[in-house]
């Protein structure tokens, strides 16, 4: 449904995790082997994973004006992350332990917190679409993932339920 490129830099991991769920017709790609492979999951990860989908959904929705993030803040307080330095100082903030999407969720948060990135990732308005899309519009206030399907669907339903007053 997003007619626009994916997020920048770590933000595309969390926006393609939010999006293995069709909110319209319930279809669950997570659970799918090469999407197992793709979050680094074993099949036992896949409850967790999806619990973790929803809450970065719920951030998303936050950012769009609807909801909280206190789920997210919940599940990244047990982040795996380790600041290293390297032998010329140069340090780096990397995620370690057994939950490897968890850790690299949190990296992507983390960054996108620091460059001012991290709230333009939102979730479409549009309740049967919960869609994840990076808001590229200048003024930050885009509301649904694409503009000529969940945009002009709810431009029409106002339109009419003006008329029929």
């Amino acid at each position: 449904m997003n007619e626009r490129a994916s997020a920048p830099g770590g933000l595309a991991l969390i926006e393609a995790l939010v999006n293995t769920l069709d909110v319209e017709s319930g279809a669950d790609a997570l659970g799918a082997p090469e999407n197992r492979e793709r979050f680094a999951l074993a099949e036992g990860d896949v409850d967790a994973a999806r619990t973790l989908r929803e809450a970065l959904r719920a951030a998303c929705l936050a950012h769009a004006g609807h909801g909280t993030c206190e789920e997210l803040d919940a599940l990244l307080a047990d982040a795996p992350l380790r600041v290293s330095v390297s032998a010329d100082g140069a340090a780096a903030l990397r995620a370690v332990g057994p939950d490897v999407l968890l850790g690299r969720v949190a990296l992507a948060v983390a960054a996108g917190a620091a460059d001012g990135t991290w709230a333009r990732l939102k979730a479409c308005e549009a309740d049967d679409c919960r869609w994840a899309y990076y808001d590229r519009s200048p003024a930050g206030r885009r509301r649904w993932c694409s503009m000529s399907v969940c945009g002009a669907r709810a431009k029409m339903r106002t339109y009419r339920a003006r008329r029929e007053v």
